[in-house]
């Protein structure tokens, strides 16, 4: 088994045992996660700030001390890791400096970089032979299967209700929220309901028990990018709730638009037309026959660009 040195920065805390990581095991390599200045591969995330001093988090007067130690057990590298910036956020590909990226964005004229959105990470490819990715808040992977399926009418029998789950209601969720809330029942979970929840990994509950109780589901995406779309569409709808969402047009590349119901184009009418839509039988019925998947999705693209990345290191 061939093993390769990868160090992160500025990756989510569990991004060890994530998608990505998996999908490089699976191809036969043994990862030793090691310090930057040991690493074949340096893996940049979203929270990663260019200029940002090492050891902030210690004492100034401790700082040196601790440079000098690490100096002391790391055998420093010959030449700089290859670096590979890879976003589950609202970020852009050229965020930082970096030879290969990963990350939402569409109309990229690269062969250096590879859009893979982050609900593709929440997707069982036991199928395609990767296992052990998780979805940890929602509860459980995501069939393909079941999101190529039409929702089905289980959403019109669980009593017209909305559900919300968040941490906030910044823009532009406080807006939908009170739009929606004037014409068909919401409720709310999540810290900003609950002031005892801490943060969204400490709230107590899954996101799939929730679901399974509501008609509807308000999941916004956190702002409007050209292919910027998460986990939060695909989740409602594997519940079986008809989504509703903030996103922008280019949304249909990756959904099928007649499967959700999107807000977006109503901010110029200040939602005018929302109580004739929930007042529409028909049209809340049509949503029942869509499937949200068109076009079913596969691994190997990113499997192909990881081979591409990794044999660049030799």
């Amino acid at each position: 088994m061939k093993s390769i040195k990868i160090a992160t920065k500025g990756v989510p805390h569990d991004y060890q045992s994530s998608l990505l990581p998996i999908i490089i095991q699976s191809m036969g390599y043994r990862i030793d996660w090691v310090n930057h200045d040991q690493a074949d591969l340096l893996i940049l995330g979203p929270f990663f700030k260019e200029n940002q001093k090492p050891y902030r988090w210690l004492p100034k007067p401790l700082r040196p001390l601790a440079s000098k130690s690490m100096n002391a057990i790391s055998t420093k590298r010959r030449q700089d890791p290859l670096k590979l910036f890879h976003t589950q956020e609202n970020e852009r590909h050229d965020f930082v400096n970096a030879e290969y990226s990963i990350s939402f964005d569409l109309g990229v004229q690269s062969n250096n970089h590879m859009r893979f959105p982050y609900w593709m990470e929440m997707l069982d490819w036991s199928h395609e032979g990767i296992l052990g990715n998780t979805n940890p808040r929602y509860g459980e992977l995501l069939s393909i299967s079941t999101l190529m399926s039409p929702l089905g009418d289980q959403y019109l029998k669980r009593g017209g209700i909305c559900t919300l789950l968040s941490s906030h209601l910044r823009e532009p969720r406080g807006s939908l929220f009170k739009a929606l809330e004037k014409v068909i029942p919401i409720q709310g979970f999540g810290a900003f309901f609950n002031k005892e929840i801490k943060s969204h990994h400490s709230s107590g509950f899954l996101k799939m028990d929730i679901l399974k109780d509501f008609s509807f589901n308000l999941c916004p995406e956190n702002g409007l990018y050209p292919g910027y779309y998460t986990e939060k569409i695909p989740e409602a709808f594997y519940s079986g709730c008809l989504p509703i969402t903030w996103a922008d047009d280019n949304i249909s590349v990756d959904f099928n638009p007649s499967a959700f119901l999107n807000l977006e184009p109503l901010f110029k009418s200040d939602f005018q037309e929302l109580p004739d839509l929930f007042r529409n039988k028909e049209k809340l019925e049509a949503y029942q026959s869509e499937a949200l998947l068109q076009k079913k999705p596969s691994i190997e693209p990113l499997k192909d660009y990881l081979k591409v990345i990794l044999s660049d290191l030799s």
